[in-house]
């Protein structure tokens, strides 16, 4: 047993740097995926986000959609796009996940159950679109160069010294579904349980995910939290 004149262990230095880490990690995420407004209205999304707006208005005024359906899906994108990035890890195939997801939106618009959450229905498409191109193809965009870290805003003062790039590094190394739920819930703000439908899992599972991903993370950055 350890007593009082015993020095502490390295160990407790750790978890001071790890919670000092945890305390700022939401905030770190949201900025490394932001929110995605500017959208060129001269894109292939553009012009379909454009398109489906019209689409929307007349089905609107005919009540062969919910009421609101149409701005609550303009107020989605931004975060369909954030969502989408942070799987695709590339702008160009976010932004056509995005038009994949507005199209099936449109397409099975009668599906969609009023009362329910229109956000969390985008993002099943969304999701599901992902996985199966994925699997079509094959294919998962990586970004060596850092291209996706690049283009992303980064506040004018840190109280931390650790950097978007360092982040990126040390996103790439979770696992893809610990990635996946870590976004959902700290960036997207989902419950564990909503979050849990969406990835067709217990909720048990997500706050797992979420724990180790967080507690991953917040180890790997440590150092630049003085924890080294």
């Amino acid at each position: 047993m350890r007593t009082d004149d015993e020095p502490r262990q390295p160990v407790a230095a750790s978890d001071a740097a790890i919670a000092l880490m945890q305390s700022h990690l939401g905030g770190l995420l949201r900025e490394y995926y932001p929110e995605v407004v500017d959208l060129d209205g001269g894109s292939r999304l553009g012009e379909v986000l454009a398109r489906i707006t019209r689409a929307l208005e007349v089905a609107q005024a005919s009540r062969e959609v919910p009421a609101r359906f149409k701005e609550e899906l303009l107020d989605a994108v931004p975060r369909l796009r954030r969502y989408a990035q942070s799987l695709t890890r590339h702008g160009a195939d976010a932004d056509d996940l995005v038009q994949h997801t507005l199209l099936k939106a449109w397409e099975h618009r009668r599906q969609f159950v009023a009362g329910t959450s229109l956000s969390a229905w985008l993002f099943a498409i969304l999701r599901n679109g992902f996985y199966n191109g994925r699997r079509k193809h094959r294919l998962e965009v990586p970004d060596p160069d850092g291209t996706h870290a690049a283009g992303l805003s980064s506040a004018a003062e840190q109280e931390h010294k650790a950097t978007l790039r360092e982040l990126q590094g040390a996103l790439d190394r979770l696992e893809p579904a610990q990635r996946e739920a870590l976004v959902l819930v700290a960036v997207e703000g989902l419950t564990y349980e909503a979050a849990a439908e969406l990835l067709g899992c217990p909720a048990g599972t997500v706050k797992s995910r979420v724990s180790r991903a967080r507690d991953r993370l917040a180890r790997d950055l440590e150092p630049e939290f003085g924890g080294a």
